[in-house]
């Protein structure tokens, strides 16, 4: 492999590495980066599995990854803010910068926003990447590039917990989903000086790791009865959570905030019941799209209910701040390395949730064509 090979998906389960042309200029606001470190994302299985996302449909050959960190080799005439050599994080979605959104600070709900790995844009897969060079981050010399690679979806549960959730010092959170992204959003909590964190997730293992990894106080939801309707399960079963952890509806025993990390029909439902009167509910978890919900929880609790999509003006910096602080750990996440000639694999382990070895995948990261898994 040489010049700029690329991980590519043609279509369903069907990719293969292929010989891209290396970008052989910038212009004079982009830079060029040598991709060392790519996490893989559910998006990115997703479309792997399935071929698209809702209305982002795969219908060319296109370079996978948008988790990635590498090392700048060329810089733009008017990019001052890093230089040739230097390690940053990569923020993988450029904007129009003069869309209403673009101008008011989300530009991450810009119209023409150029995504990477969302149809029909290339992602960062590949030994080579350019990008305009403010959506570049440089690392603090203590992180390495793994840290740089956990960064993007590190900002998603920033963007969820502080800046959607407006999370404060002192309160209460409980999370839905104890895969990366929800775990992601416990660390941010943490972080931000939570007073508690509950994890719900059907899965035992996944919640011991999150009360290992940030004392969270793990729920694992009923068991639904013999045709018992959706919504009629989830009021039980929240019930039961309020009654075995001791949630209330007010007062010091209330939920501030609660993260949808699953996407779950029910955990949704479940979460409306939880939320504390007066608090705040983010939706940062894609499933179905048509869910039920109890319309009157969210109106006599006047529930603050609000989408949550990649992240947005100040996200990214301060990810980088909370982990070169020391006040989120990144690297117990990493559960899987695996070379760039063993993408397959690693996209296989993510699907099933667990490597050939049974052990349980938490975040796969791929490093980038001759970069060594054991070089962070």
């Amino acid at each position: 492999m040489s010049n700029n090979p690329s991980f590519v998906l043609r279509s369903i389960e069907d990719v293969a590495y292929e010989e891209r042309p290396v970008p052989e200029s910038v212009s004079d606001t982009e830079v060029l980066v040598a991709i060392k470190k790519t996490g893989i994302c559910g998006s990115d299985v997703h479309y792997y599995v399935h071929g698209k996302i809702g209305d982002f449909i795969v219908k060319d050959p296109m370079v996978l990854g948008h988790e990635s960190a590498g090392v700048i080799t060329k810089v733009g005439a008017k990019v001052k803010h890093v230089k040739v050599g230097d390690k940053v994080a990569v923020e993988p979605g450029s904007t129009c910068r003069i869309c209403d959104s673009c101008k008011s600070g989300r530009y991450n709900l810009c119209p023409d926003i150029v995504f990477a790995a969302t149809p029909p844009y290339d992602g960062t897969l590949a030994r080579y990447y350019r990008v305009l060079g403010d959506l570049t981050y440089p690392l603090p010399e203590h992180l390495t590039l793994e840290d740089g690679a956990m960064m993007e979806p590190l900002s998603v549960g920033v963007h969820s917990v502080s800046n959607l959730g407006n999370f404060k010092f002192g309160q209460s959170i409980a999370v839905f989903g104890c895969g990366p992204v929800g775990l992601l959003c416990m660390a941010v909590a943490k972080a931000l000086g939570a007073k508690r964190i509950i994890a719900a997730d059907i899965v035992p293992s996944r919640l011991e790791f999150a009360k290992s990894y940030v004392g969270a106080e793990p729920y694992r939801p009923l068991s639904p009865n013999k045709d018992e309707v959706k919504l009629d399960y989830s009021k039980r079963n929240a019930e039961n959570m309020k009654n075995t952890l001791g949630i209330e509806d007010r007062g010091a025993n209330a939920i501030d905030l609660v993260i949808d990390a699953s996407g779950a029909e029910v955990s949704i439902q479940t979460a409306l019941y939880v939320v504390g009167t007066g608090g705040t509910m983010v939706q940062v978890g894609m499933g179905n799209p048509n869910v039920q919900i109890d319309l009157s929880q969210l109106m006599t609790k006047e529930v603050a209910y609000k989408g949550s999509f990649r992240y947005t003006h100040g996200d990214y910096p301060l990810a980088i701040s909370l982990v070169a602080q020391g006040k989120i750990d990144l690297r117990p996440l990493v559960t899987h390395r695996y070379n760039f000639e063993d993408a397959i694999a690693a996209f296989k382990a993510t699907r099933a949730g667990k490597s050939d070895d049974g052990k349980d995948v938490i975040k796969a990261i791929i490093s980038g064509p001759n970069v060594s898994p054991n070089d962070l």
